[in-house]
């Protein structure tokens, strides 16, 4: 996992600016990664530890600094990068040699040249941070203006920022982890119960996170502290008010969304190439039926170059044909030009059937002699519920119970590899735009996709039920369009209260049924019919009290498309650091910046139309060069494959009930061991249970286990023999609400 820390502290004044530990008061700051003073010490930076907070000059064996850590600049607001990061995904710039204290430090992939850069710079000095946020690529962007430091967020929340007060002042990370190990942080099991009752409502998870004090930024926004104070600020602007606005010309909303995914592809391609580091053993050399790609992913080891994911959905093989396609050598490390581009295939051989389409489309598209097409094939071993022991991430996810099927798929990829995650929450219009329509006076726009939904309906076998699709559809869209923020809210959080919420509750059927679902301003998660009365009590409290504040946006639509993409955002970074292979770098341009803001500038009446995205991703191709695409590309991607899903849950079961004998989730008192224990037998015997709530619940309980079997900490040079988050473990008993 890699993040970066710091923060900024009235500890710290104005009188030691620029001192780090074994520098002289005459001495600058340390810059950039690796720097060292006199003598060929290594430069710490920070400050004492909290107890000694008042004493800037403390000795270095009393300084807090990260493990591990490469300091980017020193005291009096101290910057750290910490893990593997590679050299080129650094970079710092100083306004003047004469004035050490304004300057940028940029992490991740970015496109902007140094110049850009210094340009961006001289902007965010005076307060205009929306220049830091126009490049190319994935990145997190720091500056630093006197005291004053200011770290901005992405827009899809996929590089999140977090905060808390700390030693007079605020320290502030890209991940909540180490700074729930900084103030010895307990649990929130609020936040937990919230996460489980409604993920994809940010009105009740707020700016928390599972760690009790530290907070998390909102996507669009950044954090802004000068002398231990903070703000939070947006640089986005968002209509707030439901009014109707000119129709964007479509036409140019397509081409700028071709533009940002062109630049986006581009931005990967002329970064520098690394080989990766493989650990020992080494190749051992010629084995009976493995080539040499056989056995590098077997030793887990990425190839050198860049790939992409071929699932035979559109997002992923459009970023494979882009990147096959433009310039910047993709390949092997040796290839000045014209090496081919590593396309991974997953073909399920414990359930082959129901993927065949897909398939033989991946295989058409991977014809194009400009890829090289890699099918990576497994059966049992490779089912979700499958080798559930992992890394700790960052905070809870779905993705940890498909963690090891994932881990497999990718250890065949190359080291810098395309995803196309986030494509349908980018580009895909949630059914709450139907709602904004109405309100907008655009009915006519509807009739598509109303039409759709119907067919849908008689498709599966309901022909008497889709006549009535539309009027049911657009009586749900009107009520929506005619249901107020605040009206939303309570009624949501009275829906927590009065409880009534079922395992059947939380599923859909079918794709009428999602709709309908959707058409809402919040709605329980497909876990929420698992937690006890208690937890939903918890949460409709948070409700109730989120229904009193204004939203960023009144128009239920953009709200719920924002909500759903930020909780995708969310889960892709927790996916990232499940599946993490060693020197194995995983791209998703659908959640650039610059992607995200030319999809918002799409007019709804081309978004919500059946097959947008198919066409929207087909257009970007045709202007690329890619004329010929297979029969049946952009189709709708397949439904989660239940048959692979109660297969792993068959396999594991005897393991997941030992894991819900005594489940730390019950300690919390969010949930019945007995009822979990039953809905896993259910699931195992083909009862119609909701899968997506089992895979959160295993996925949560295997995370607490995870954070309290730990016994490292992010920290050292402390006063403390160890500091660690959650240092008593999950509190067992929490006093009933009254």
């Amino acid at each position: 996992m890699r993040w970066l820390v710091g923060w900024s502290s009235i500890a710290a004044s104005f009188g030691t600016v620029g001192r780090v530990s074994g520098q002289g008061p005459g001495q600058g700051p340390g810059h950039g990664p690796g720097a060292h003073g006199p003598g060929g010490a290594p430069l710490h930076g920070g400050i004492a530890d909290a107890a000694h907070a008042a004493d800037p000059g403390a000795d270095a064996e009393r300084t807090v600094h990260p493990v591990g850590a490469q300091l980017l600049w020193g005291d009096p607001d101290p910057l750290w990068a910490v893990g593997d990061w590679r050299p080129d995904e650094i970079r710092t710039v100083t306004a003047d040699p004469a004035d050490p204290f304004t300057r940028l430090a940029v992490l991740g992939c970015c496109g902007a040249t140094d110049a850009e850069l210094r340009r961006a710079l001289y902007a965010a000095r005076g307060g205009a941070l929306r220049h830091l946020t126009q490049w190319s690529g994935s990145y997190t962007a720091v500056v630093q203006a006197g005291r004053r430091i200011t770290v901005v967020g992405d827009l899809a929340g996929a590089r999140p920022v977090f905060y808390t007060p700390w030693a007079s002042g605020t320290a502030y990370a890209t991940a909540a982890l180490p700074l729930a190990d900084l103030i010895e942080a307990q649990l929130d099991i609020g936040h937990l119960a919230a996460l489980l009752a409604c993920p994809d409502s940010p009105e009740a998870l707020g700016d928390g996170t599972p760690y009790a004090g530290v907070r998390r930024i909102p996507p669009g926004h950044a954090l802004i502290l000068r002398e231990g104070s903070r703000e939070i600020t947006g640089y986005e602007q968002v209509a707030s008010l439901a009014v109707a606005a000119p129709e964007a010309d479509a036409d140019r909303a397509v081409e700028g969304v071709r533009e940002a995914l062109v630049d986006a592809v581009r931005a990967r391609l002329t970064a520098p190439r690394h080989a990766p580091d493989i650990p020992p053993p080494y190749d051992p050399g010629p084995v009976p039926g493995m080539g040499p790609a056989d056995r590098r992913a077997a030793r887990g080891a990425p190839a050198p170059g860049v790939g992409a994911d071929l699932s035979g959905g559109s997002a992923s093989a459009t970023l494979a044909l882009l990147a096959a396609g433009l310039p910047g050598a993709p390949g092997s490390l040796t290839s000045p030009a014209g090496a081919r581009l590593l396309a991974v295939t997953f073909n399920d051989l414990a359930t082959p059937q129901g993927r065949e389409d897909e398939l033989e489309r991946a295989r058409a598209i991977a014809a194009d002699p400009r890829l090289h097409h890699v099918v990576v094939a497994a059966a049992a071993e490779a089912l979700p519920y499958t080798d559930l022991d992992g890394p700790l991430t960052d905070e809870p996810g779905p993705s940890l119970v498909f963690a090891a099927r994932e881990r497999r798929r990718l250890a065949a990829g190359a080291a810098d590899h395309f995803t196309g995650h986030g494509a349908r929450q980018v580009l895909d219009a949630h059914p709450a735009r139907m709602a904004d329509l109405l309100m907008d006076r655009r009915r006519r726009h509807l009739l598509r996709p109303v039409a759709a939904l119907a067919r849908s309906a008689s498709a599966a076998g309901a022909a008497g039920e889709s006549l009535l699709v539309p009027l049911t559809v657009y009586s749900a869209a009107r009520r929506l369009a005619r249901t107020t923020y605040r009206a939303g809210m309570e009624a949501a959080a009275a829906r927590l209260r009065e409880g009534g919420l079922t395992e059947r509750s939380s599923r859909s059927s079918g794709p009428v049924d999602a709709s309908l679902a959707a058409l809402t301003w919040s709605r329980p998660g497909p876990a929420a019919g698992w937690l006890t009365g208690e937890a939903l009590a918890e949460v409709s409290i948070r409700l109730s009290a989120a229904a009193g504040r204004p939203p960023l946006s009144l128009r239920p639509g953009e709200a719920r498309a924002r909500s759903v993409l930020a909780r995708q955002a969310a889960d892709h970074r927790v996916f990232e650091q499940a599946v993490e292979v060693r020197s194995q770098r995983l791209h998703a341009p659908f959640l650039d910046n610059q992607v995200v803001r030319a999809a918002r500038a799409l007019p709804e009446s081309l978004r919500v139309q059946p097959g947008a995205r198919a066409e929207i991703l087909r257009s970007v191709l045709y202007s690329a060069g890619v004329r010929e695409l297979p029969p049946g590309w952009g189709a709708t991607a397949h439904t989660p494959n239940e048959t692979a899903t109660r297969l792993g849950l068959r396999a594991a079961l005897s393991d997941l009930l030992d894991l819900f004998a005594a489940p730390l989730l019950a300690d919390a008192g969010l949930i019945e061991a007995r009822v979990v224990r039953q809905a896993l037998l259910d699931a195992a015997e083909g009862r119609p249970v909701p899968l997506d709530g089992l895979a959160e619940l295993v996925s949560m309980e295997l995370w607490l286990h995870r954070l309290l079997a730990r016994r490292g900490t992010c920290w050292t040079g402390t006063s403390a023999a160890r500091r660690r988050a959650v240092p008593e473990g999950v509190p067992v008993h929490r006093p009933a609400l009254s």
